[in-house]
């Protein structure tokens, strides 16, 4: 009996020992959870916290730049020592001096200026390309060859001095000679000459920059020279590129020995486009179209051998070339029996933008008929319609001309 009872208390104490480990065992996968618990909870708010920081100081940051003031943009015409004479964008010009922090100015360069002071306090870059760019119109241009009609002769004239130099420069090196610079494009409005320059420029894959000549006088004396000079480094950060300068008389009409001060400004405007023309920086692949209605007024150093020495006039279009720019214009409107022939004989000294604008006249008149097609009578309508407000503006031209 004594054996089986000490049998007995020794199961019963492994049992308990069984058990207290079991419970233990237990109890420490639980706290160990807990822990892992406790630990990725303690992570995520050591990150919140983290980026709640950052926040902080980024609001606080943001705050204090709110609160300072504003500093004036402004150039740096020469320099001596920590002194300094600069210009602001309203012309005005003051001697300043430059804070000890600011290293390397230099005349020319861009700087920031206290407003009470006028103290240079930072030199910083500017992309003089942003200025450019909001009196340019700078595309890839998506019209074609195809879409000209009635200027055959014009379009390899174009192609000659624009395109071969842009898409084959290897011939030219063969034949050791430089190709033309540009072309001017002379002629009535209406007649196509910006339709020509687009087109080449889509040909070519060239950035088409267009320009309006009076766009390029400033109000400041400089202002304009600088803005041709910006316009042109442009063009060579872009290139292949085409210039485009359409009324370029506005801005190269022949030059007068006396005249106000505004009539300096658009000459020294015009001497730096030459300067760009024939300058020490060669052009290379930025070739230049000036468009023209009067090359009567125009300076002739314009046009002299080595700038836009290479004139094309761009006329009215003859019968033939008629014909070809209204199946341009017709060639994606719903006609019913359609004479092309006998409208062509009614368009007679029409230029291509009042044959495209005749065509409009008549989709609007059997828009309002209630009509899906245009018809020969709509078209007739139209026409009229086009020679009479033409006829209006020459009798307005001649009275108050």
């Amino acid at each position: 009996m004594d054996k089986e009872n000490k049998r007995s208390l020794e199961d019963l104490s492994n049992k308990n020992e069984e058990v207290k480990n079991k419970i233990l065992t237990e109890s420490l996968l639980n706290l160990e959870q807990e822990n892992q618990e406790i630990n990725s909870s303690l992570h995520r708010l050591e990150e919140e916290s983290a980026m709640l920081r950052e926040l902080f100081n980024k609001a606080n940051q943001e705050l204090e730049n709110l609160r300072r003031p504003a500093l004036l943009v402004a150039d740096v015409i020469s320099v001596s020592e920590n002194k300094a004479v600069i210009k602001l964008p309203n012309g005005n010009k003051f001697y300043c001096y430059i804070s000890k922090d600011v290293k390397g100015v230099v005349s020319g360069d861009t700087v920031l200026v206290e407003q009470k002071s006028l103290n240079i306090t930072e030199k910083i870059n500017l992309n003089s390309n942003n200025d450019v760019e909001k009196f340019v119109i700078i595309e890839k241009p998506n019209e074609s060859w195809k879409d000209i009609g009635g200027l055959k002769e014009e379009i390899n004239e174009v192609k000659e001095v624009i395109e071969l130099p842009l898409t084959k420069p290897h011939l030219f090196k063969k034949v050791g000679i430089q190709p033309p610079k540009g072309v001017l494009l002379y002629g009535p409005p209406g007649t196509g000459k910006t339709l020509l320059a687009k087109a080449v420029a889509h040909s070519t894959k060239a950035t088409f920059i267009e320009i309006v000549g009076s766009e390029l006088v400033q109000k400041f004396i400089g202002e304009g020279a600088k803005l041709v000079k910006d316009i042109f480094n442009l063009a060579r950060s872009k290139a292949p590129a085409i210039v485009f300068i359409d009324e370029i008389d506005a801005l190269a009409a022949t030059r007068m020995d006396t005249g106000t001060s505004g009539e300096r400004e658009v000459n020294r405007t015009f001497m730096q486009l030459l300067a760009e023309l024939d300058g020490f920086k060669y052009l290379d692949n930025v070739k230049v179209i000036g468009a023209t209605n009067r090359l009567d007024i125009l300076d002739k150093a314009m046009i002299r051998p080595g700038r836009l020495d290479r004139l094309v006039e761009v006329g009215l279009p003859n019968e033939e070339g008629r014909l070809e720019i209204l199946k341009v214009h017709t060639n994606k409107m719903n006609l019913d029996n359609i004479k092309l022939k006998e409208l062509v004989k009614e368009m007679n000294n029409f230029s291509g933008a009042e044959i495209r604008a005749a065509c409009t006249e008549a989709g609007y008149f059997a828009i309002r008929a209630n009509k899906d097609h245009v018809t020969q009578e709509d078209f007739l309508k139209a026409i009229e319609k086009v020679r009479v407000n033409d006829e209006d503006e020459d009798r307005n031209e001649q009275f108050f001309g």
